[in-house]
């Protein structure tokens, strides 16, 4: 570790991996900040003018049983190609490359949500409750199975893209 320190950042995997999820935390802050003033109140963006699909099967599977709203599909679909953008801008392509920007899309994704509770005048942690919070629709423990399944294929996800596979 001790030459990892006199060394650049890039040179030290555990430096630049922490540096980054540090950075990822920051927008996902920011983030969370700013729908807390487009949705106040109503998560999931239950009050907006935008066009829902509450039931689906594929929602079950891929969205966790939440509606899919025109809002989400909008700003997912950015936040997707804003992460992705480095990539691009680099013009190279990896596995590994593509295998840190869905760790970093799920870690954002998944804090972006928990702090959107934590900052938001009408929850923070008190509400953050199965009874509180209808759009999370399984729970496991104290928080949403979401937020562990992410966390898991996430912690894969950055290793891999880190160090490898391990062999």
């Amino acid at each position: 570790m001790h030459d990892c320190l006199q060394s650049t950042w890039t040179a030290c995997p555990l430096l630049q991996m922490a540096l980054l999820l540090a950075w990822v935390l920051l927008l996902a802050f920011f983030f969370a900040k700013t729908e807390v003033h487009i949705e106040g109140e109503n998560g999931w963006a239950a009050a907006l003018p935008t066009w829902r699909i509450e039931k689906h099967w594929l929602l079950d599977i891929f969205w966790g049983g939440r509606p899919m709203t025109g809002y989400h599909a909008w700003v997912f679909s950015f936040i997707f190609f804003a992460f992705h953008l480095p990539i691009l801008m680099n013009g190279e392509w990896s596995l590994r490359l593509e295998a840190r920007t869905i760790a970093c899309l799920q870690f954002f994704w998944m804090t972006e949500d928990f702090l959107w509770f934590v900052i938001n005048p009408a929850f923070g942690l008190k509400k953050f409750r199965r009874e509180h919070v209808p759009w999370h629709k399984k729970w496991f423990w104290f928080m949403p199975v979401d937020y562990w399944t992410f966390s898991l294929i996430t912690i894969i996800l950055i290793y891999y893209s880190f160090f490898g596979l391990p062999i």
